[in-house]
């Protein structure tokens, strides 16, 4: 039997490492996916089930968070109806629609990038991720060009704040809650974009598998519920004043 420079035998796996015909079989398995299994966890399943359970707890108190905050929106709008009205017409609606449709295809393109994870197509990850990272970027720079008007037409909150319509100190309690609401969304937007990318960077190293691609999940996870909370702000902001 052949045996280690110490005298220990070598076993069955050492044997076949160092087989001569293993090199291809060796190289394949260097470059295959590795299932990355945390040591507190018995199996990769259970890992899977905490990752979850954990991404659902911190959604759950981002929902408390922002729900703070359409909270304070409906108070004060039920108490100023048409003040808000009016601070809505000075919204664009069109940049707002486009920012809308924007984020709808960033939830296709990440509900692609989670299938391309699942079935192991990391070609088709790594595109869609990095799609998904595109639109991000395009629904920031939509939203730079709004605030820069609201900068332009001085209708940003504070001493410099001017509108010309009547009761324009409950007009800037509208931008205030405005710029809020949807900056609040945009950091959101940018703490997720860096966080693809980093996963976009692991799957191009080969990183995930169908067995393990639990962080793909929930970086999806997290960019649905940004976009999900998109989907609210647009009426309750831009189509609150009826016609434009």
């Amino acid at each position: 039997m052949p045996s280690h420079g110490d005298g220990r035998p070598a076993g069955p796996h050492a044997s076949a490492a160092t087989a001569p015909g293993a090199p291809g079989r060796s190289a394949r398995a260097a470059t295959a996916p590795v299932a990355i299994l945390a040591e507190h966890f018995d199996t990769l399943e259970q890992q899977r089930e905490a990752a979850g359970l954990g991404m659902w707890v911190f959604l759950i108190t981002e929902v408390m968070f922002f729900g703070g905050l359409f909270t304070v929106y409906t108070v004060y709008r039920g108490l100023f109806p048409h003040v808000f009205a009016a601070g809505s017409h000075e919204l664009d609606i069109r940049l707002g629609g486009t920012n809308t449709a924007v984020l709808l295809c960033s939830s296709f393109t990440m509900a692609m990038a989670v299938r391309g994870a699942q079935l192991g197509h990391r070609r088709e990850l790594v595109f869609f991720l990095l799609l998904t990272m595109a639109f991000g970027l395009g629904f920031l720079g939509i939203k730079s060009i709004e605030y820069a008007e609201k900068f332009a037409h001085h209708l940003v909150p504070g001493p410099g704040f001017a509108y010309p319509g009547p009761e324009a100190n409950h007009v800037q309690l509208f931008f205030s809650l405005y710029f809020a609401m949807t900056g609040l969304h945009a950091l959101h937007m940018i703490i997720g974009i860096p966080i693809l990318g980093a996963i976009a960077w692991f799957a191009r190293r080969g990183r995930y598998s169908p067995q393990y691609h639990s962080p793909v999940e929930m970086v999806g996870l997290y960019w649905h519920f940004v976009d999900i909370i998109w989907i609210f702000l647009f009426p309750l902001l831009y189509l609150v004043g009826g016609k434009h």
